[in-house]
């Protein structure tokens, strides 16, 4: 094969508003290497087939003409066709930022036909109020969206919604069964949409190698039913597929009937895989000689995996490139007026990658001994930096969502005067563990630099179970870092589960009654519970005897396995609790319901909290306040240049904020030791000797080191700290 051309496809479908960044590292990476790679993403285009005028036009022909009873709201929406037909396009050009204009008139009751979602809104005419006209609109036009959704699945297209597509198929997949049956149906309306798409781009492109990228369970059906038109169509056109539904699910791959859909399946990053799957396209390198990757010989599953070949260091694989995928064809929605929930579905963010791997790796629940999680490597922080220029110059946008596993401390902390120093003004947000090394200065660096959100795993808010699970933090140690993020200004989502091993019903009371705490003390802003599930590849499901656990089940058939139905032999958390964590986080998120006792939610009797009903407010009080100077911490100003005016034998020193400036006066050694101090410590680029150590600057101050550490405790210095000098 001469001149490969690669085409990466993202199949439906993942989000509206942005992009999955897999396609964009990977085609990134071929292109630095001279390959001709293209990409696109099927999902949204997909979507913007259905929801234009011609395409509901198809669903309700398709409904009109069906064969079964139609429910009776989808007659309702049938019988008001017309006022559909007349408003799609204006909807999705406003979600799509195109004609901001129409807000007020999408906000404007009964323009837009009202179905079953908007029964959300009753009751809520004063913080509809509350919203701008452009929010209001934006809440309307999604609850529009979805009431065709709904529409769409009930009566044409039972794979389709907003964010998944057939979902359920990839959850029941341990047998290989499920996917050949079905995609041994006829196409759906949908499938069609999603189909027809595909051919244009093969048209297109003229493909020698399709490598379909698989992160969900919700991206697997759409990229079987790809997998399949091709072959019947262009049989001449290798197919690989591979991403985090692979990686995680399909690590035991044995059915060969996987391969009359595709040709290859690799595992973990894919750059090393794919550069070697090209080369043996070429003919440059033996199929035996493939890099974690399976594939069928003689009617039986192989898998190469030629170690010869180093990874690509985070140094190597290029800077990501959203060149194919129409940013502009992207759409915002608006399913919560929650701040932090709007990062997942507003606007496009640029993805990028701090560091590869988790730095702690030590969770039980969690896949600490595959690739993904297992090989630790920061990205050099001149590489950040340069990628973000680079994405910058080409998408226009200055989002960034750092799509670690856990966003090291140290690294962002180097990001962030990076930042500082080039001048590069950007918004970003990313994953973190809640560490002690997120200080209230380093928390004030990171909003310096541009941080506005970021995402952590609290789990369980139990100290025994955090313990367990080897969280490695705890409760207290959460709430205090979650208050240095708050304090700089920075929004927090936190990750939770109940049912962990031995859980009983008394923690996960107790659990809720803390996060309820978090949040009436504002120290998060958001949260999602879920259930906790044995996975295959995790220290718990590899030796569930040692945590309680006894398997039940699914047996494994050849496919996919990773979730792991178990018995809890030491704990007690039956599913009805799920609802009452959910209904609650709900409610929370929208600040209701935090003065009620937490029993409240559930709908069968629990046991009343055991918290201390003052932790927050008394852990908050203990927080030690002053710098140790022994510690081994550099300043960092965030201000302005400052200025000096003598007043007689002292000195006044100005110090301009962003906001307002604030002055001290001090003896003169003194006022000229703290300017040198300042200068030395303002970000900027090439700076000999910049971000001076606590413990060198004892040695220069004009005094004594016990008049030193006497200053420290000084109103004037408390005051220029507070002002944007900070220990980092």
């Amino acid at each position: 094969m001469a001149d490969p051309r690669v085409l990466l496809l993202i199949p439906p479908l993942t989000q509206l508003n942005t992009p999955y960044p897999s396609t964009a590292y990977l085609t990134g990476f071929l292109r630095a290497r001279g390959i001709e790679a293209s990409q696109a993403d099927l999902g949204i285009e997909m979507v913007l087939r259905i929801f234009c005028r011609s395409g509901l036009q198809a669903v309700f022909e398709q409904m009109r003409n069906g064969q079964a009873e139609l429910p009776g709201e989808a007659k309702q929406m049938l019988a008001i066709e017309p006022a559909y037909l007349q408003t799609i396009d204006p909807v999705i050009e406003f979600l799509q930022g195109r004609n901001p204009s129409l807000a007020l008139l999408l906000a404007r009751p009964g323009f837009l036909p009202q179905g079953p979602r908007f029964a959300s809104l009753k009751g809520r005419a004063a913080s509809l109020r509350a919203l701008s006209d452009q929010d209001r609109a934006k809440r309307f036009a999604t609850l529009y969206l979805e009431d065709l959704a709904d529409l769409i699945q009930a009566t044409v297209s039972p794979h389709f919604s907003l964010s998944r597509y057939a979902e359920h198929i990839a959850r029941a997949a341990s047998s290989f069964d499920s996917i050949i049956d079905a995609i041994a149906t006829p196409p759906t309306l949908t499938d069609r949409f999603m189909l027809e798409s595909l051919r244009e781009h093969l048209d297109h492109v003229n493909p020698s190698l399709i490598a379909l990228t698989v992160p969900f369970p919700g991206n697997l059906y759409g990229a079987f039913r790809i997998a399949h038109s091709i072959k019947s169509q262009r049989p001449d056109i290798a197919i690989a597929l591979g991403g985090g539904y692979a990686n995680t699910e399909l690590r035991r791959l044995s059915d060969p009937r996987v391969f009359d859909y595709l040709d290859y399946l690799t595992l973990d990053d894919g750059e090393r895989p794919l550069l070697s799957l090209i080369e043996h396209l070429e003919g440059t390198r033996a199929r035996t000689g493939l890099c974690r990757t399976f594939y069928r010989d003689k009617d039986r599953v192989v898998f190469a995996n030629d170690t010869n070949d180093q990874e690509f260091s985070m140094d190597e694989v290029g800077c990501p490139t959203y060149s194919g995928l129409a940013l502009e064809r992207y759409l915002t929605v608006l399913d919560s007026t929650n701040p932090m929930h709007r990062l997942w579905s507003e606007g496009h963010w640029n993805k990028l990658t701090v560091a590869h791997g988790c730095y702690w790796k030590q969770c039980t629940f969690c896949d600490v001994g595959l690739n993904y999680i297992s090989r630790y490597e920061m990205t050099p922080t001149d590489r950040l930096i340069q990628q973000i220029e680079q994405l910058i110059a080409e998408t226009g946008h200055r989002g960034f969502h750092f799509v670690d596993e856990a966003a090291p401390p140290a690294a962002l902390k180097s990001l962030a005067l990076a930042l500082l120093e080039r001048g590069i003004a950007i918004s970003w947000w990313g994953n973190i563990r809640f560490e002690e090394a997120f200080s209230p200065n380093l928390c004030r660096l990171l909003a310096a630099s541009g941080c506005i959100a970021v995402t952590a795993g609290l789990e369980a808010a139990s100290d025994r179970l955090l313990e367990k699970i080897k969280k490695g933090i705890t409760v207290d140690q959460t709430a205090l870092v979650a208050a240095a993020f708050k304090d700089a200004g920075i929004l927090i989502h936190a990750y939770l589960m109940y049912g962990c091993p031995s859980e009983t019903v008394q923690e996960t009371v107790d659990s809720l009654e803390r996060v309820r705490q978090l949040f009436a003390a504002d120290l998060i802003q958001s949260a999602f519970w879920h259930r906790f599930t044995t996975t295959a590849h995790s220290p718990i499901g590899l030796h569930p005897a040692a945590h309680g656990l006894r398997i039940l089940g699914p047996a494994f058939q050849g496919f996919a396995e990773n979730d792991l139905q178990h018995e809890d032999r030491r704990g007690t958390t039956p599913d009805w609790l799920g609802e009452g964590l959910r209904r609650s986080i709900l409610n929370f998120l929208e600040g209701r319901g935090l003065t009620l006792d937490v029993r409240q939610w559930f709908d069968h009797s629990v046991p009343s909290h055991r918290v201390s009903p003052t932790w927050i407010r008394r852990l908050l009080k203990s927080r030690i306040v002053g710098d140790d100077p022994r510690a081994e911490r550099r300043f960092v100003w965030l201000g302005g240049r400052p200025v000096c005016e003598p007043i007689g034998k002292r000195t006044r020193l100005i110090l301009p904020g962003h906001s307002s400036d604030q002055s001290v006066t001090l003896a003169d050694q003194q006022a000229q030791w703290l300017d040198h101090l300042i200068r030395h410590s303002t970000p900027q680029r090439n700076a000999a000797n910049p971000y001076p150590l606590l413990r060198e600057t004892k040695t220069t101050f004009p005094g004594t080191a016990q008049e030193f550490e006497n200053f420290l405790g000084t109103t004037s210095w408390k005051k220029v700290r507070n002002a944007g000098l900070l220990l980092v």
